[in-house]
Parts: C-alpha cells; structure tokens; sequence
C-alpha cells in the first residue's frame, strides 16, 4: 500500500503548509484569557490563508506548546481534535503532528480524518526535553488497532531539539527506518524549527532509500531555497518561512505563502 501516493495522487512534489495552533490549555504559553476558541480563530484564519496560497495539504500541530512533553495527556488529544475538527479544509487533505507524543497525534488524527501523522517513532535521542525513546511498533499497533490502516505515518529521522545516541548517520538511519518500521514518507530535518538541514544529508538521505520512498524537506524550507531543494527532496513542510517576519510563532503571512508557492511552482 502507498500511502503517499494515495493521499497525493496527481502531485509531484506536495508542499504540505504547517497550521501553528497556539499553546494548549495547561501549557506554559497558553492564553486563559482567549481561551480554546482563540485557539481556533486563528488557525481558522491561518488555514484560509494556506489553501488560498495554493498549498497542497496543510498539517496541524501544537507548535507553541514549549517545552515539550515526550508524554502528554487525553486533554492534549481532545484539544486537538476539537482545533482541526473546526478547522480543517474541505478542498485539500490534512495531516495531524503532536510535539512529541506520536500517541497525540494518532488519537487526534483518527477522531478527525486526517490522512497522515508526523511524528518521531524511531531511535533514541538526548535531546531538550530529556532523554527520549520511541517505539514504533506500538504506533504501528495502535494504528491497525484503530483501524486505520489508511492512515500514512511520515517519520522525522533528524527531529528538532535532539541528537542521535549512536553513530548510525541519517542515510543510515533512513534506510534502516524503511525497512524495519515501515516509513510512509521519511522526514529530514535541522536542528530546529525554521533551520533546514544541509544539502548533503538531504542528498545522502534520498540516495540511501528506494525511490518509491518519498523524502520531504522537514524544515527551514524558503522561497529562496526551495527550488534548489526540490531537486533533491520529493516534496517539504514548510511553516516558519510563510509567517510574518518569518518567525515561527506568528499568523501566517499571505503574500509570503503565495510567494513560496510560486517559488517552489516555478
């Protein structure tokens, strides 16, 4: 089954646009005073803007829930789902990410549709948020459990935040991920949000997998860049560079978004 394929059947290369919801309730950032509906407002308005744009799925996470938990609660999965059931488009699919509990994001991607998850469900890292193990095989369980076999796991292989403990590189890393866990769709990323990864490592990380197997641009994807990185990767994420001032955690920006589109189109 190809995923990928099914959910981008006549797309060569998907520009998939992050939908930023602010910081959850119980967060260290969240907002009492707007509460959950301010949380929807704005993806609400940010969502417009992306399919306006011309982008071909949109993916939502809790991208201001810093720091980060690598084991959240059922509010986190109920929130979420609340979000994207308001929000989410009809003309384009979507796609749901949890920093960092891939338990998250399955839960919210079922209860809502969605047609793909990101998420780290590999390996074993130091990173911001203390020492971080994953299991994919519980993923992939909990993901047939819920029948929901139709929905494609996109696998960061590089996440944000976070160093590999081991000395296996991401091209080693990728193809090892293929085989034993399944990939959908491998992910590369830089070190954090809005930094993209070298040249090189995308390069190394398409090479080493089979061609069948998209490799996307995870981030630091810009309208300046991405023409270049397009030639390498089969497709990116993209959320810092379409915001205002490019700053991560702003509204989106719709002349930025209509240039990187036009950027990546060209």
């Amino acid at each position: 089954m190809n995923r990928f394929a099914s959910i981008f059947p006549n797309v060569e290369k998907p520009l998939i646009a992050m939908a930023h919801v602010p910081a959850l309730p119980g967060t260290p950032l969240y907002d009492e005073k707007a509460g959950i509906q301010g949380l929807v407002d704005q993806v609400r308005s940010d969502v417009a803007l992306l399919v306006d744009a011309g982008f071909d799925a949109v993916m939502f996470c809790n991208e201001n829930d810093r720091p980060y938990e690598l084991h959240a609660g059922p509010e986190s999965a109920a929130v979420m789902a609340r979000v994207v059931t308001e929000c989410r488009p009809t003309s384009i699919p979507f796609g749901v990410d949890f920093l960092w509990d891939s338990r998250i994001a399955l839960a919210a991607a079922v209860a809502t549709g969605a047609s793909f998850i990101r998420e780290v469900v590999t390996g074993v890292w130091e990173s911001d948020m203390g020492l971080w193990t994953t299991d994919a095989a519980h993923t992939l369980r909990e993901r047939r459990r819920l029948d929901a076999q139709d929905l494609a796991i996109f696998m960061n292989i590089t996440p944000e935040f976070a160093s590999p403990i081991g000395r296996r590189d991401a091209a080693e890393t990728a193809r090892s991920t293929v085989v034993s866990s399944l990939a959908d769709a491998i992910l590369v990323s830089g070190p954090m949000a809005g930094a993209g990864p070298s040249t090189s490592t995308l390069s190394g990380v398409r090479d080493a997998v089979p061609s069948d197997v998209p490799v996307l641009l995870n981030t630091g994807a810009r309208a300046d860049t991405i023409g270049e990185m397009l030639k390498i990767a089969d497709g990116c994420i993209v959320g810092s560079s379409l915001k205002v001032d490019g700053h991560t955690w702003n509204p989106v920006d719709a002349d930025r978004a209509r240039r990187f589109v036009e950027a990546a189109r060209s």
